[in-house]
């Protein structure tokens, strides 16, 4: 499971599918190892990820120059390897012409995990914003060690007992596991920053929030929008507190994100995402996103009002029970903390630690 497959549909009834006001022209996806044009130059690749069947991840080519760049790569699995060897084959789906750089939207291992195995391939380049980089390479450093103390502190305070906080012993550095070695430099993407891909100019548009420097790529002479993980049209991204920053705001973020693409973008494009398929009405869904998250929000005050609550508690009333393993909890349980931190950044809450150290969240 990817970390953008937990959704806050239970948080809420059911709102009207946000697909129902979306329009999907480009058809079935293409097969594992076959390419999809969906534009003059832009060819549609989908690569399996491990761990679970329907799991996918959308990877774009775009035609520059003599040969393609990337943007997205799938994980560091054999499953990755074997399509990406049938893509770049003599008679692939790419024409035999070579890679001439890769992109990465963000840092996360289904974007980032074959980036290394790629360029050292292709001798090209990895283009990525600083922050999403050194976040990769500190995640891949990390795969090397057992689990700190302080991240299991972070999700005892949570409320996670002990026989949870063994599975995160056990599964800690996982990201490392299906993330090939990362280049030892790259090529930094900025906001706003224009770049000349084969014959188009592309606009990077930097959002928050599912993670810290995400890069999605504009053209407006083409009407494409590459969104990685921030317009998803069937779920919404993990928005997650992590024991690295556990003060954070990631919600107020990913809002504002939400709304600076909703300025920044317009709504005829044809959104190209990491996940599902691609799709028309961005601004609808930017919308769908943001109430989403809103009637999360709702969902928690009314459980705070009820009773004190911990974070795994909130995680309950989301999402209920029975949300698999580790990951998934793991998952869930930041993005109760990112809904708690909004409260208590505002002034709506109030948080105490217990004498087990385990914190007890309230209304002002």
């Amino acid at each position: 499971m990817t970390v953008d497959a937990l959704t806050t549909t239970a948080s809420s009834p059911t709102p009207p599918r946000a697909d129902a006001l979306l329009r999907y022209p480009c058809g079935p996806a293409p097969a594992t190892g076959a390419a999809k044009e969906v534009a003059p130059g832009v060819r549609w690749l989908r690569l399996p990820l491990p761990a679970a069947k329907a799991a996918h991840i959308n990877c774009w080519a775009l035609r520059d120059g003599d040969g393609w760049a990337v943007v997205d790569t799938g994980m560091f699995a054999p499953v990755c390897v074997d399509a990406w060897n049938a893509l770049l084959a003599a008679d692939g789906a790419l024409d035999g012409q070579p890679l001439t750089r890769v992109f990465a939207t963000h840092m996360h291992s289904d974007h980032v995990g074959m980036a290394g195995w790629l360029t050292r391939r292709a001798n090209c380049e990895l283009w990525m914003t600083r922050t999403e980089y050194l976040s990769a390479r500190l995640n891949v450093a990390d795969a090397e060690r057992e689990a700190p103390e302080p991240v299991l502190a972070f999700y005892r305070r949570a409320g996670w007992d002990e026989a949870s906080l063994a599975q995160v012993r056990q599964g800690h550095g996982r990201f490392g596991k299906v993330t090939s070695p990362l280049p030892e430099g790259h090529r930094r993407l900025q906001d706003g920053q224009r770049l000349t891909v084969g014959q188009h100019e592309w606009q990077v548009v930097v959002g928050n929030g599912h993670s810290p420097e995400h890069a999605c790529l504009y053209c407006p002479a083409l009407k494409l929008l590459i969104s990685g993980d921030q317009a998803l049209p069937l779920v919404s991204s993990n928005v997650s507190v992590l024991p690295a920053e556990p003060h954070a705001d990631p919600l107020h973020d990913w809002l504002s994100s939400l709304d600076k693409l909703r300025h920044a973008i317009a709504d005829d494009v044809l959104v190209l995402p990491a996940h599902d398929d691609p799709f028309r009405g961005l601004h609808a869904r930017l919308d769908s996103l943001a109430a989403r998250r809103r009637r999360a929000l709702d969902r928690t005050r009314q459980a705070l009002a009820a009773a004190p609550q911990r974070a795994i508690d909130i995680v309950q009333a989301l999402f209920g029970r029975g949300l698999g393993d580790w990951f998934v909890l793991k998952l869930a349980t930041g993005e109760a903390l990112a809904y708690l931190n909004w409260l208590l950044e505002r002034g709506e809450a109030t948080v105490r630690d217990d004498a087990a150290g385990v914190a007890w969240y309230a209304p002002r």
